[in-house]
């Protein structure tokens, strides 16, 4: 990778320049008002650390653990639909950099090229992410594909039960490829915990639930045998005026208590964001337009580069925070504050003014 990208502002900048006005919409947008992908970073930026001095950290551990897969860092590679936007090799190229870096793609069923080529393109483990477009019958065939895939664990989103108002896309009239594809709707606003349920057993796989943002439904999921709770609101672009995921997460981990995984998305733009959701209590985190940046600015090469940063981040936290290992992070390590930056989707880059790099 281009020894120029020392920030990830730098693979931001140069993935604008390398996407069409469309695309960028996309990728950066919210719905509504985004409101719901403010508050997920303004969730971040209202909290604080709490540093311990005086530690040994001449030895630093950044990995984290997920289903029993081992992650160089605990960051996942969340779903994305029509990946092919940002890298004419679609999901190929986020599992070939998922693999060269050490962690877990999950691969959206609304990107391309198909479930078998994208699976094919690496020997690391790789989720799928299922978005239910027809019957039983349907659904069981699709498992069946990602199973001899071999694809290591289902995650099932459940946040999109009917479609959401993304205006930036809507007012240059732009399409994203997945779109474009005609399938009936009501298969997934149908779904119910039954349902749910019926697919976790037919799948037979390690199984992620998608779209969690309240305690409530943390539990009603602990109770389905739920391994993984991914706490997300889609990135702020489903429901406008939700809270933040970061707001959600310390009473979904109370209502979890130990009893399943949890992941977190939404929001995440900085190594610190990876430790702030670790203290409290989150086992992973997963990047979206981070991701979709790093493959617009260079394909496997940018988006590896966007995994070292955060890394390099990580790490620099770490030991300045007084901790070697990411499970001796807990609550006391962070507090409450006033956020300094105006939230929006690219506030953790101080020379990106206002989040409009148009």
């Amino acid at each position: 990778m281009s020894p120029e990208f020392v920030s990830n502002e730098q693979v931001i900048l140069a993935a604008r320049r390398n996407l069409a006005q469309g695309a960028w919409d996309y990728l950066v947008g919210g719905t509504e008002s985004e409101t719901t992908m403010r508050r997920n970073r303004h969730a971040f930026d209202r909290l604080a650390f709490r540093p311990r001095v005086l530690r040994d950290v001449s030895r630093l551990d950044p990995s984290g653990m997920l289903l029993g897969q081992r992650l160089r860092i605990p960051v996942l590679l969340a779903p994305i639909g029509s990946l092919q936007l940002f890298d004419p090799t679609g999901g190929v190229a986020t599992v070939q950099a998922a693999a060269q870096f050490g962690t877990i793609p999950v691969i959206s069923s609304s990107t391309q090229p198909g479930l078998e080529e994208t699976a094919a393109a690496s020997d690391g483990p790789k989720i799928f992410q299922l978005y239910v477009r027809g019957d039983d019958d349907w659904v069981a065939a699709i498992l069946d594909r990602a199973k001899q895939a071999g694809y290591v664990a289902l995650c099932l989103t459940c946040d999109t039960a009917v479609d959401s108002r993304r205006e930036r896309p809507m007012i240059s009239s732009y399409v994203r490829p997945s779109r474009r594809v005609r399938f009936d709707p009501s298969y997934q606003a149908a779904l119910t915990w039954e349902s749910m349920a019926r697919i976790k057993e037919m799948a037979g796989l390690p199984f992620l639930l998608k779209g969690v943002a309240t305690a409530e439904d943390a539990a009603l999921a602990v109770e389905h045998g739920v391994d993984v709770i991914w706490v997300s609101n889609h990135g702020g672009r489903q429901l406008d005026h939700a809270l933040g995921t970061m707001d959600n997460l310390p009473e979904i981990v109370e209502a979890v208590a130990g009893r399943a995984q949890i992941v977190l998305d939404g929001g995440i733009q900085r190594g610190t964001d990876v430790i702030k959701a670790i203290a409290l209590g989150a086992d992973a985190v997963a990047i979206g337009k981070l991701q979709g940046w790093g493959l617009a600015a260079g394909g496997v090469e940018g988006l590896v580069r966007v995994l070292e940063l955060l890394e390099l981040e990580i790490l620099s936290a770490m030991g300045l925070l007084g901790v070697c290992s990411l499970d001796q992070l807990d609550s006391s390590y962070v507090t409450r504050c006033e956020a300094v930056t105006p939230p929006h989707e690219m506030s953790s880059w101080p020379n990106i003014a206002g989040g409009r790099v148009l």
